[in-house]
């Protein structure tokens, strides 16, 4: 399946997925399911819940900074 990863306002990742979760996404992507919320369709959805759309927003929550 392809699928379609955008991190909001940074990168957008094409990505080929058999069985996947949403947290198989963020790890393809180098993202924590801690530091963000994937959306799908508007709604946030379980990381542990299996794909089943070809396009995913991530909104990080969390980001490092500079010491």
């Amino acid at each position: 399946m392809h699928v379609t990863v955008e991190v909001v306002g940074e990168e957008s990742y094409d990505l080929e997925v058999e069985d996947a979760t949403y947290a198989d996404l963020l790890r393809e992507v180098d993202l924590s399911p801690h530091e963000v919320s994937v959306m799908v369709d508007g709604r946030p959805v379980p990381e542990d819940q299996p794909v089943e759309t070809d396009h995913v927003k991530v909104l990080r929550l969390i980001k490092g900074g500079a010491v």
